[in-house]
């Protein structure tokens, strides 16, 4: 078994090939070529446990996941995990890999892809609500699809802004990265607008005139009842752009919105479908909600696992 750490996780496969992992995953998805059980979630308190499994035709993986939103107040990170990748024909256990390292790496190239065919490709502002790892991969990702000059930053702690802000410079030297002190300074000067928390109400604000001509990509809710985005934008949506249609019951930036006929059913698309076709759409304000898939994280390993033993990275134990 090849033993895969969170820096090794980092450095095995290029944003690049990253990109293109996902775009192969959701080609996949659309082909109808995997088998994915739906994800088990098991609630304790505020607390979750997610136990993700899939199986493409050469591999199969599982993830499990930790979700503790008030380990940030310990200095700890909220989410932990594990990703076990085995032979599809055998069964065999190939793979351990840091999940959380896997989560936010696959995510930030989901949300990259999100940006890639559902926003203008000369966009060059964004702006993250969220200051933890996800919000970090994804300003990483949106840099790498789309010319961004000017990134702007909201966090409702300043110092962990400031934090935020002075790790993603070290990354992106090219980029000026600004703190905003509220969320509508954010959204007026942002094309794109990323949101990254895990917050039970709106982190934009409810201003129809505001939110039109804006992108926004979604990436923190994962509750029904965990909500990042305002009532007055989904009627300016033509169709809201998801990563999986599990997404209208596991989150409630899609569900709440369905429940209260801000949007229909038929307007929730699955991103495979522009993947696929390999057509951005041009729609003038849009949305992409990414809740994540275990379908996502076995190609994901897949490839950090074939790419890690052509570059002899990782440390092979027997078990």
């Amino acid at each position: 078994m090849l033993i895969l750490n969170q820096k090794e996780i980092w450095s095995v496969l290029s944003f690049e090939e990253a990109l293109t992992a996902m775009e192969e995953a959701f080609q996949l998805f659309e082909a109808g070529d995997f088998h994915m059980p739906d994800r088990m979630h098991a609630h304790h308190g505020d607390n979750t446990l997610l136990l993700m499994p899939c199986f493409t035709d050469q591999f199969f993986g599982t993830k499990l996941v930790s979700v503790n939103p008030e380990n940030p107040k310990k200095n700890l990170p909220s989410i932990y995990g594990s990703m076990i990748l085995n032979d599809g024909k055998s069964g065999e256990a190939l793979s351990l890999m840091n999940g959380a390292a896997l989560t936010a790496f696959r995510t930030g190239a989901v949300g990259g892809i999100g940006i890639k065919y559902t926003t203008p490709e000369n966009a060059d502002s964004a702006g993250i609500i969220g200051t933890g790892v996800q919000g970090f991969t994804q300003a990483l990702f949106a840099c790498r699809v789309r010319p961004i000059k000017k990134l702007y930053v909201f966090d409702m702690q300043q110092s962990k802004a400031n934090e935020f802000i002075s790790k993603l410079q070290k990354k992106l030297l090219d980029v000026n990265i600004k703190a905003c002190i509220n969320n509508r300074e954010l959204v007026e000067k942002s094309q794109i607008i990323i949101t990254a928390t895990t917050s039970k109400q709106a982190v934009i604000p409810d201003d129809a005139e505001l939110l039109k001509g804006k992108h926004f990509i979604g990436i923190g809710s994962y509750k029904p009842d965990m909500h990042e985005f305002p009532a007055q934008l989904y009627p300016l949506l033509n169709k809201l752009y998801v990563d999986t249609p599990f997404a209208k019951e596991e989150t409630g930036d899609v569900a709440t919105a369905l429940k209260e006929t801000l949007i229909d059913d038929s307007q929730v698309t699955p991103i495979s479908k522009l993947v696929t076709l390999g057509k951005p759409t041009n729609e003038s304000t849009s949305l992409f909600k990414s809740v994540g898939m275990a379908l996502l994280d076995v190609v994901m390993a897949q490839k950090m696992y074939t790419r890690a033993l052509e570059l002899n990275i990782g440390t092979k134990i027997k078990i």
